[in-house]
């Protein structure tokens, strides 16, 4: 586990608490009852410093003092008790800044070539059951570029909490009840009776799943069973195309997503809620809540006793749940069947009416809605010479998971989905996705780990091998360059678990490109191979840490390393 930046922060927080108690003994801070509370965090300009605390400016109020005076009282009794802190200065209003000795950036460098693939991980979630949910794509058809947007976000979340110390499982939520299916039954057999009788005898309605995929399906199945199926009732036609179409359909998805690097810890199947009987035992809880009531034949959730503009149906009057009743069991299931601590959930923007009612069912049985996390995820445009691409090349319907992976690598797709936030709409750039240059943003990192690699071999055919280097050795990588580069590399873990606070993957995006950059940086200025020979060997170590960061931030994303390009 990495620990020097967590460390050092509690190390100057302790500073900070010594000499605000030593300081009130003194006199020169008054007496106060409350705690002291503050920050010491890491400034966007390290000019201003490499850490900073508000101590001054947010208990000013408290001391009744200006913020100057109290930080001057606080650094007056300040000590350093810790060698990787140079000095400490008071700056603008109050802020007492921090400046980094070389001994951190040594030790820094030390710990990454000690801990190597475990560089970066923490046990800031403390073990704690999450799991992540994503893609659930409806079953009755093929994925979309949302789904692909999705996946791509749920599956680098995934890893990154797991980075961070959390206990993470992957789950696909399957729909394969209610309406949906039934309405995906209806169109197959409807197309599966047009190819003996024509679309005129058996017409399509409106509300069908029209898609060329029902067509061939249909044909699929009368390849196979001929017309054995024509003169029969038609619910044993329905439920013998379902049983060929749906579990054809879930395998194409698993296909796609494991193509897409996107492995489930579980495919949870919405059918099995209703075969279990949970969807009854979670209505019966809410009825002994007193939190339902019966309207014209159906059965009602209070939803509007949690903020919702309305309530909502649970049980149909042809008796049987609708898709949020299902939705309420399947979230039961995940913290009380299952023991989750706390449940992520990755819905597209158009569900965004759904959070707040799906987090008062939580507080309605009896949970806690606060720990049901949900991510809403934006729509994404398919962009090429400049316009949206609307069809695909292949079908010429609407654009597909598929249909993407045949045009762009899975790299690719899963980093340039990553660089936005969720929240935030993107056009997804097939132009920038293929190039093999430096303004595709993935080759640009992974040509910094390919240029390292060709640094490395390149001196291992002069029997240059790299080797451990002292702290004196380290001390000579002083340039703005080398310092800037390793101050980064130090900031790793405090990323991750930035990340993992935020549910936003695009931090760690953002800081392996300014990584790459960085590093390019060096690289243009500080040659490796030098007349120092001490300073040689601690510039390959240094290209050693910009490699192992690298490479743990592409494998958790689940992206190629190539060592040569």
């Amino acid at each position: 586990m990495s620990k020097i930046v967590p460390k050092l922060i509690d190390d100057l927080k302790s500073m900070i608490d010594l000499a605000i108690s030593n300081a009130i003994n003194a006199g020169e801070l008054p007496k106060i009852s409350e705690k002291v509370d503050f920050n010491v965090e890491i400034p966007a300009d390290h000019q201003n410093g490499d850490f900073a605390s508000n101590v001054a400016m947010v208990n000013a109020k408290k001391l009744k003092m200006p913020p100057i005076e109290i930080a001057n009282a606080i650094c007056k009794n300040l000590k350093l008790n810790n060698k990787m802190i140079d000095q400490f200065k008071i700056a603008g209003p109050g802020f007492i800044n921090f400046f980094l000795s070389k001994h951190f950036f040594s030790s820094v460098m030390n710990e990454i070539l000690e801990l190597k693939e475990a560089y970066g991980h923490s046990n800031f979630g403390k073990g704690q059951k999450v799991m992540v949910e994503f893609v659930s794509a409806n079953p009755t058809g093929p994925m979309h570029m949302g789904n692909a947007r999705g996946g791509a976000l749920g599956d680098c979340l995934a890893s990154i909490l797991d980075a961070a110390g959390y206990n993470v499982k992957r789950e696909f939520y399957i729909n394969d009840a209610g309406n949906q299916i039934d309405k995906f039954a209806m169109s197959l057999e409807i197309r599966y009776l047009q190819l003996f009788g024509g679309e005129e005898k058996y017409p399509l309605p409106e509300d069908s799943y029209h898609g060329e995929d029902i067509k061939d399906l249909a044909k699929e199945f009368m390849a196979i069973n001929g017309n054995s199926y024509l003169n029969v009732d038609s619910e044993i036609r329905k439920k013998a195309l379902i049983d060929f179409a749906l579990p054809k359909n879930i395998n194409k998805m698993k296909s796609d997503l494991e193509k897409y690097k996107i492995k489930f810890d579980r495919w949870f199947h919405e059918i099995d809620l209703h075969n279990d009987g949970e969807i009854n035992e979670t209505i019966q809880i809410l009825k002994d809540n007193n939190m339902t009531y019966y309207l014209d034949g159906a059965l009602w959730y209070k939803a509007t006793k949690f903020g919702s503009e309305k309530d909502e149906v649970l049980i149909r009057q042809n008796g049987t749940p609708t898709y949020f009743a299902a939705d309420i069991a399947y979230h039961r299931n995940k913290f009380v069947k299952r023991g989750f601590d706390i449940c992520i959930d990755i819905w597209g923007a158009d569900h965004h009416g759904h959070v707040a009612r799906m987090k008062g069912a939580m507080e309605a049985i009896g949970l806690d809605g606060n720990k049901l996390d949900i991510i809403l995820m934006q729509l994404v445009k398919l962009v090429k010479d400049g316009k949206v691409v609307r069809m695909s090349k292949r079908t010429g319907k609407t654009i597909q998971l598929a249909d993407l992976l045949d045009e762009v690598s899975v790299d690719a797709a899963r980093f340039l989905f990553n660089m936005r936030e969720a929240s935030s709409q993107m056009d997804f750039d097939l132009d920038l996705a293929v190039k093999e240059d430096a303004q595709n943003p993935v080759y640009y990192v992974q040509y910094a780990h390919a240029r390292i690699c060709s640094i490395l071999k390149t001196l291992k055919k002069e029997n240059i091998i790299p080797k451990i280097c002292s702290d004196k050795e380290v001390f000579l990588l002083n340039s703005t360059e080398e310092i800037d580069l390793i101050r980064h590399l130090s900031l790793y873990t405090t990323e991750i678990i930035n990340t993992a606070k935020s549910y936003d993957p695009a931090k760690i995006i953002r800081y392996v490109i300014t990584l790459a950059t960085l590093f390019h940086k060096f690289y243009n200025f500080c040659r490796v191979k030098c007349d120092n020979e001490d300073l040689m060997y601690a510039r390959i170590n240094l290209c050693l840490c910009v490699k192992i960061v690298i490479c743990n931030i592409l494998n958790m994303l689940k992206i190629s390393i190539p060592e040569s390009m």
